[in-house]
């Protein structure tokens, strides 16, 4: 976990290893809350972002399966990649619920909630981990943390911008990709012998 102080707050920003995003979805409790943090984790998707997904929004196209954000920030659309574990969980989902496959997935409809979720399961692995970073998790933490992903596998910056919906690179680079990801700097350390 990369820690570091926001510029204009007291709280910090957070950015989790692909190993605490695992601890984090089964910290969830229960599809619904897995769903959303994986959104967040595993699409970039913002908290408000969550509350509109459908699985009519996720669609197969030649660039692979994508989720539909038909109203990102700015009420803008866009379209990012998900992950075929979650498309699968989402689709199966649609197939034993009685709701359209139009009806949001998640049944909450504040962000207010969807922070609780996050706050209680980071409690819970602060908890059992004795790990004081869960402490300042957040739900947007969750798409900092998608974005330092795709960096550090040298996915194309300005593919990532379209992805997550940032108009600029540079609010991209100065607001969400952190310095060097979790996985980066222990592949870098492993090439240090006295560390």
């Amino acid at each position: 976990m990369n820690l570091q102080q926001h510029e204009n707050r007291d709280d910090m920003k957070v950015w989790l290893s692909q190993k605490e995003v695992e601890q984090l979805l089964e910290a969830a409790d229960g599809t619904q809350q897995r769903i959303a943090f994986a959104l967040g984790a595993r699409c970039g998707l913002r908290s408000h972002e969550v509350l509109d997904i459908a699985p009519e929004d996720i669609v197969d196209t030649d660039a692979g399966t994508m989720l539909r954000v038909w109203h990102g920030k700015g009420d803008k659309f866009r379209e990012t990649p998900v992950p075929r574990d979650l498309a699968t969980t989402i689709r199966t989902v649609d197939d034993v619920r009685e709701e359209s496959a139009s009806s949001p997935l998640v049944e909450i409809t504040s962000t207010r909630s969807l922070r609780r979720w996050v706050r209680s399961a980071a409690d819970q692995l602060s908890d059992e981990t004795g790990d004081v970073g869960w402490d300042h998790l957040g739900f947007h933490d969750l798409r900092r943390t998608w974005a330092t992903a795709l960096a550090s596998e040298d996915v194309d910056p300005l593919l990532v911008c379209d992805w997550g919906g940032w108009n600029d690179l540079e609010t991209f680079l100065e607001h969400y990709r952190g310095s060097y990801s979790p996985d980066a700097q222990r592949r870098e350390r492993a090439k240090v012998s006295w560390l």
